[in-house]
């Protein structure tokens, strides 16, 4: 499976910018993990066979909720592109039911970076896009919204 990027290119025109999803779509699972050890070691910490059984079972239970969160999350981001050229900014989400959507450069009329505190710190927000004609296109949760900004704004 290629970028789709690079199937869509015209002739000439060059990606400047390229970011995804930011690594924050792994956090359930992370903290699924971390639950599953905690539980696993508290089922090694105690004798009574009914609690060792009980920790036992919900560590397997976070286990598989945070392997199911770790593929969904893996997914999202493999399915996930966004792109600046010297001419458009392209976003495409999803698989086999896609949604894109290109705005020409020219086009763009304001960008527009939303962070929470959390997003400042590791450096994921939220950009929207108002085109001229176009309308408005939100970009949830990408990787280096600032630095994406600036690749659409210096032109």
């Amino acid at each position: 499976m290629g970028r789709y990027i690079d199937q869509i290119l015209q002739p000439g025109e060059n990606v400047l910018y390229s970011t995804n999803a930011h690594w924050i779509f792994y956090l359930p699972a992370i903290v699924s993990w971390i639950l599953a050890l905690a539980l696993l070691i508290l089922s090694r910490a105690t004798t009574t066979d009914g609690i060792v059984l009980l920790c036992l079972s919900a560590s397997a239970i976070a286990a598989l909720a945070g392997l199911y969160w770790a593929i969904r999350g893996w997914f999202h981001r493999l399915t996930t592109e966004t792109d600046v050229t010297d001419r458009r900014v392209v976003h495409k989400t999803g698989f086999i039911n896609r949604h894109t959507f290109e705005i020409a450069l020219d086009k763009i009329e304001s960008v527009d970076v939303e962070q929470s505190i959390a997003g400042r710190i590791f450096n994921y927000g939220d950009v929207t896009i108002m085109g001229v004609g176009e309308g408005r296109q939100t970009i949830s949760t990408i990787a280096s919204p600032l630095a994406f900004r600036s690749a659409i704004t210096a032109r």
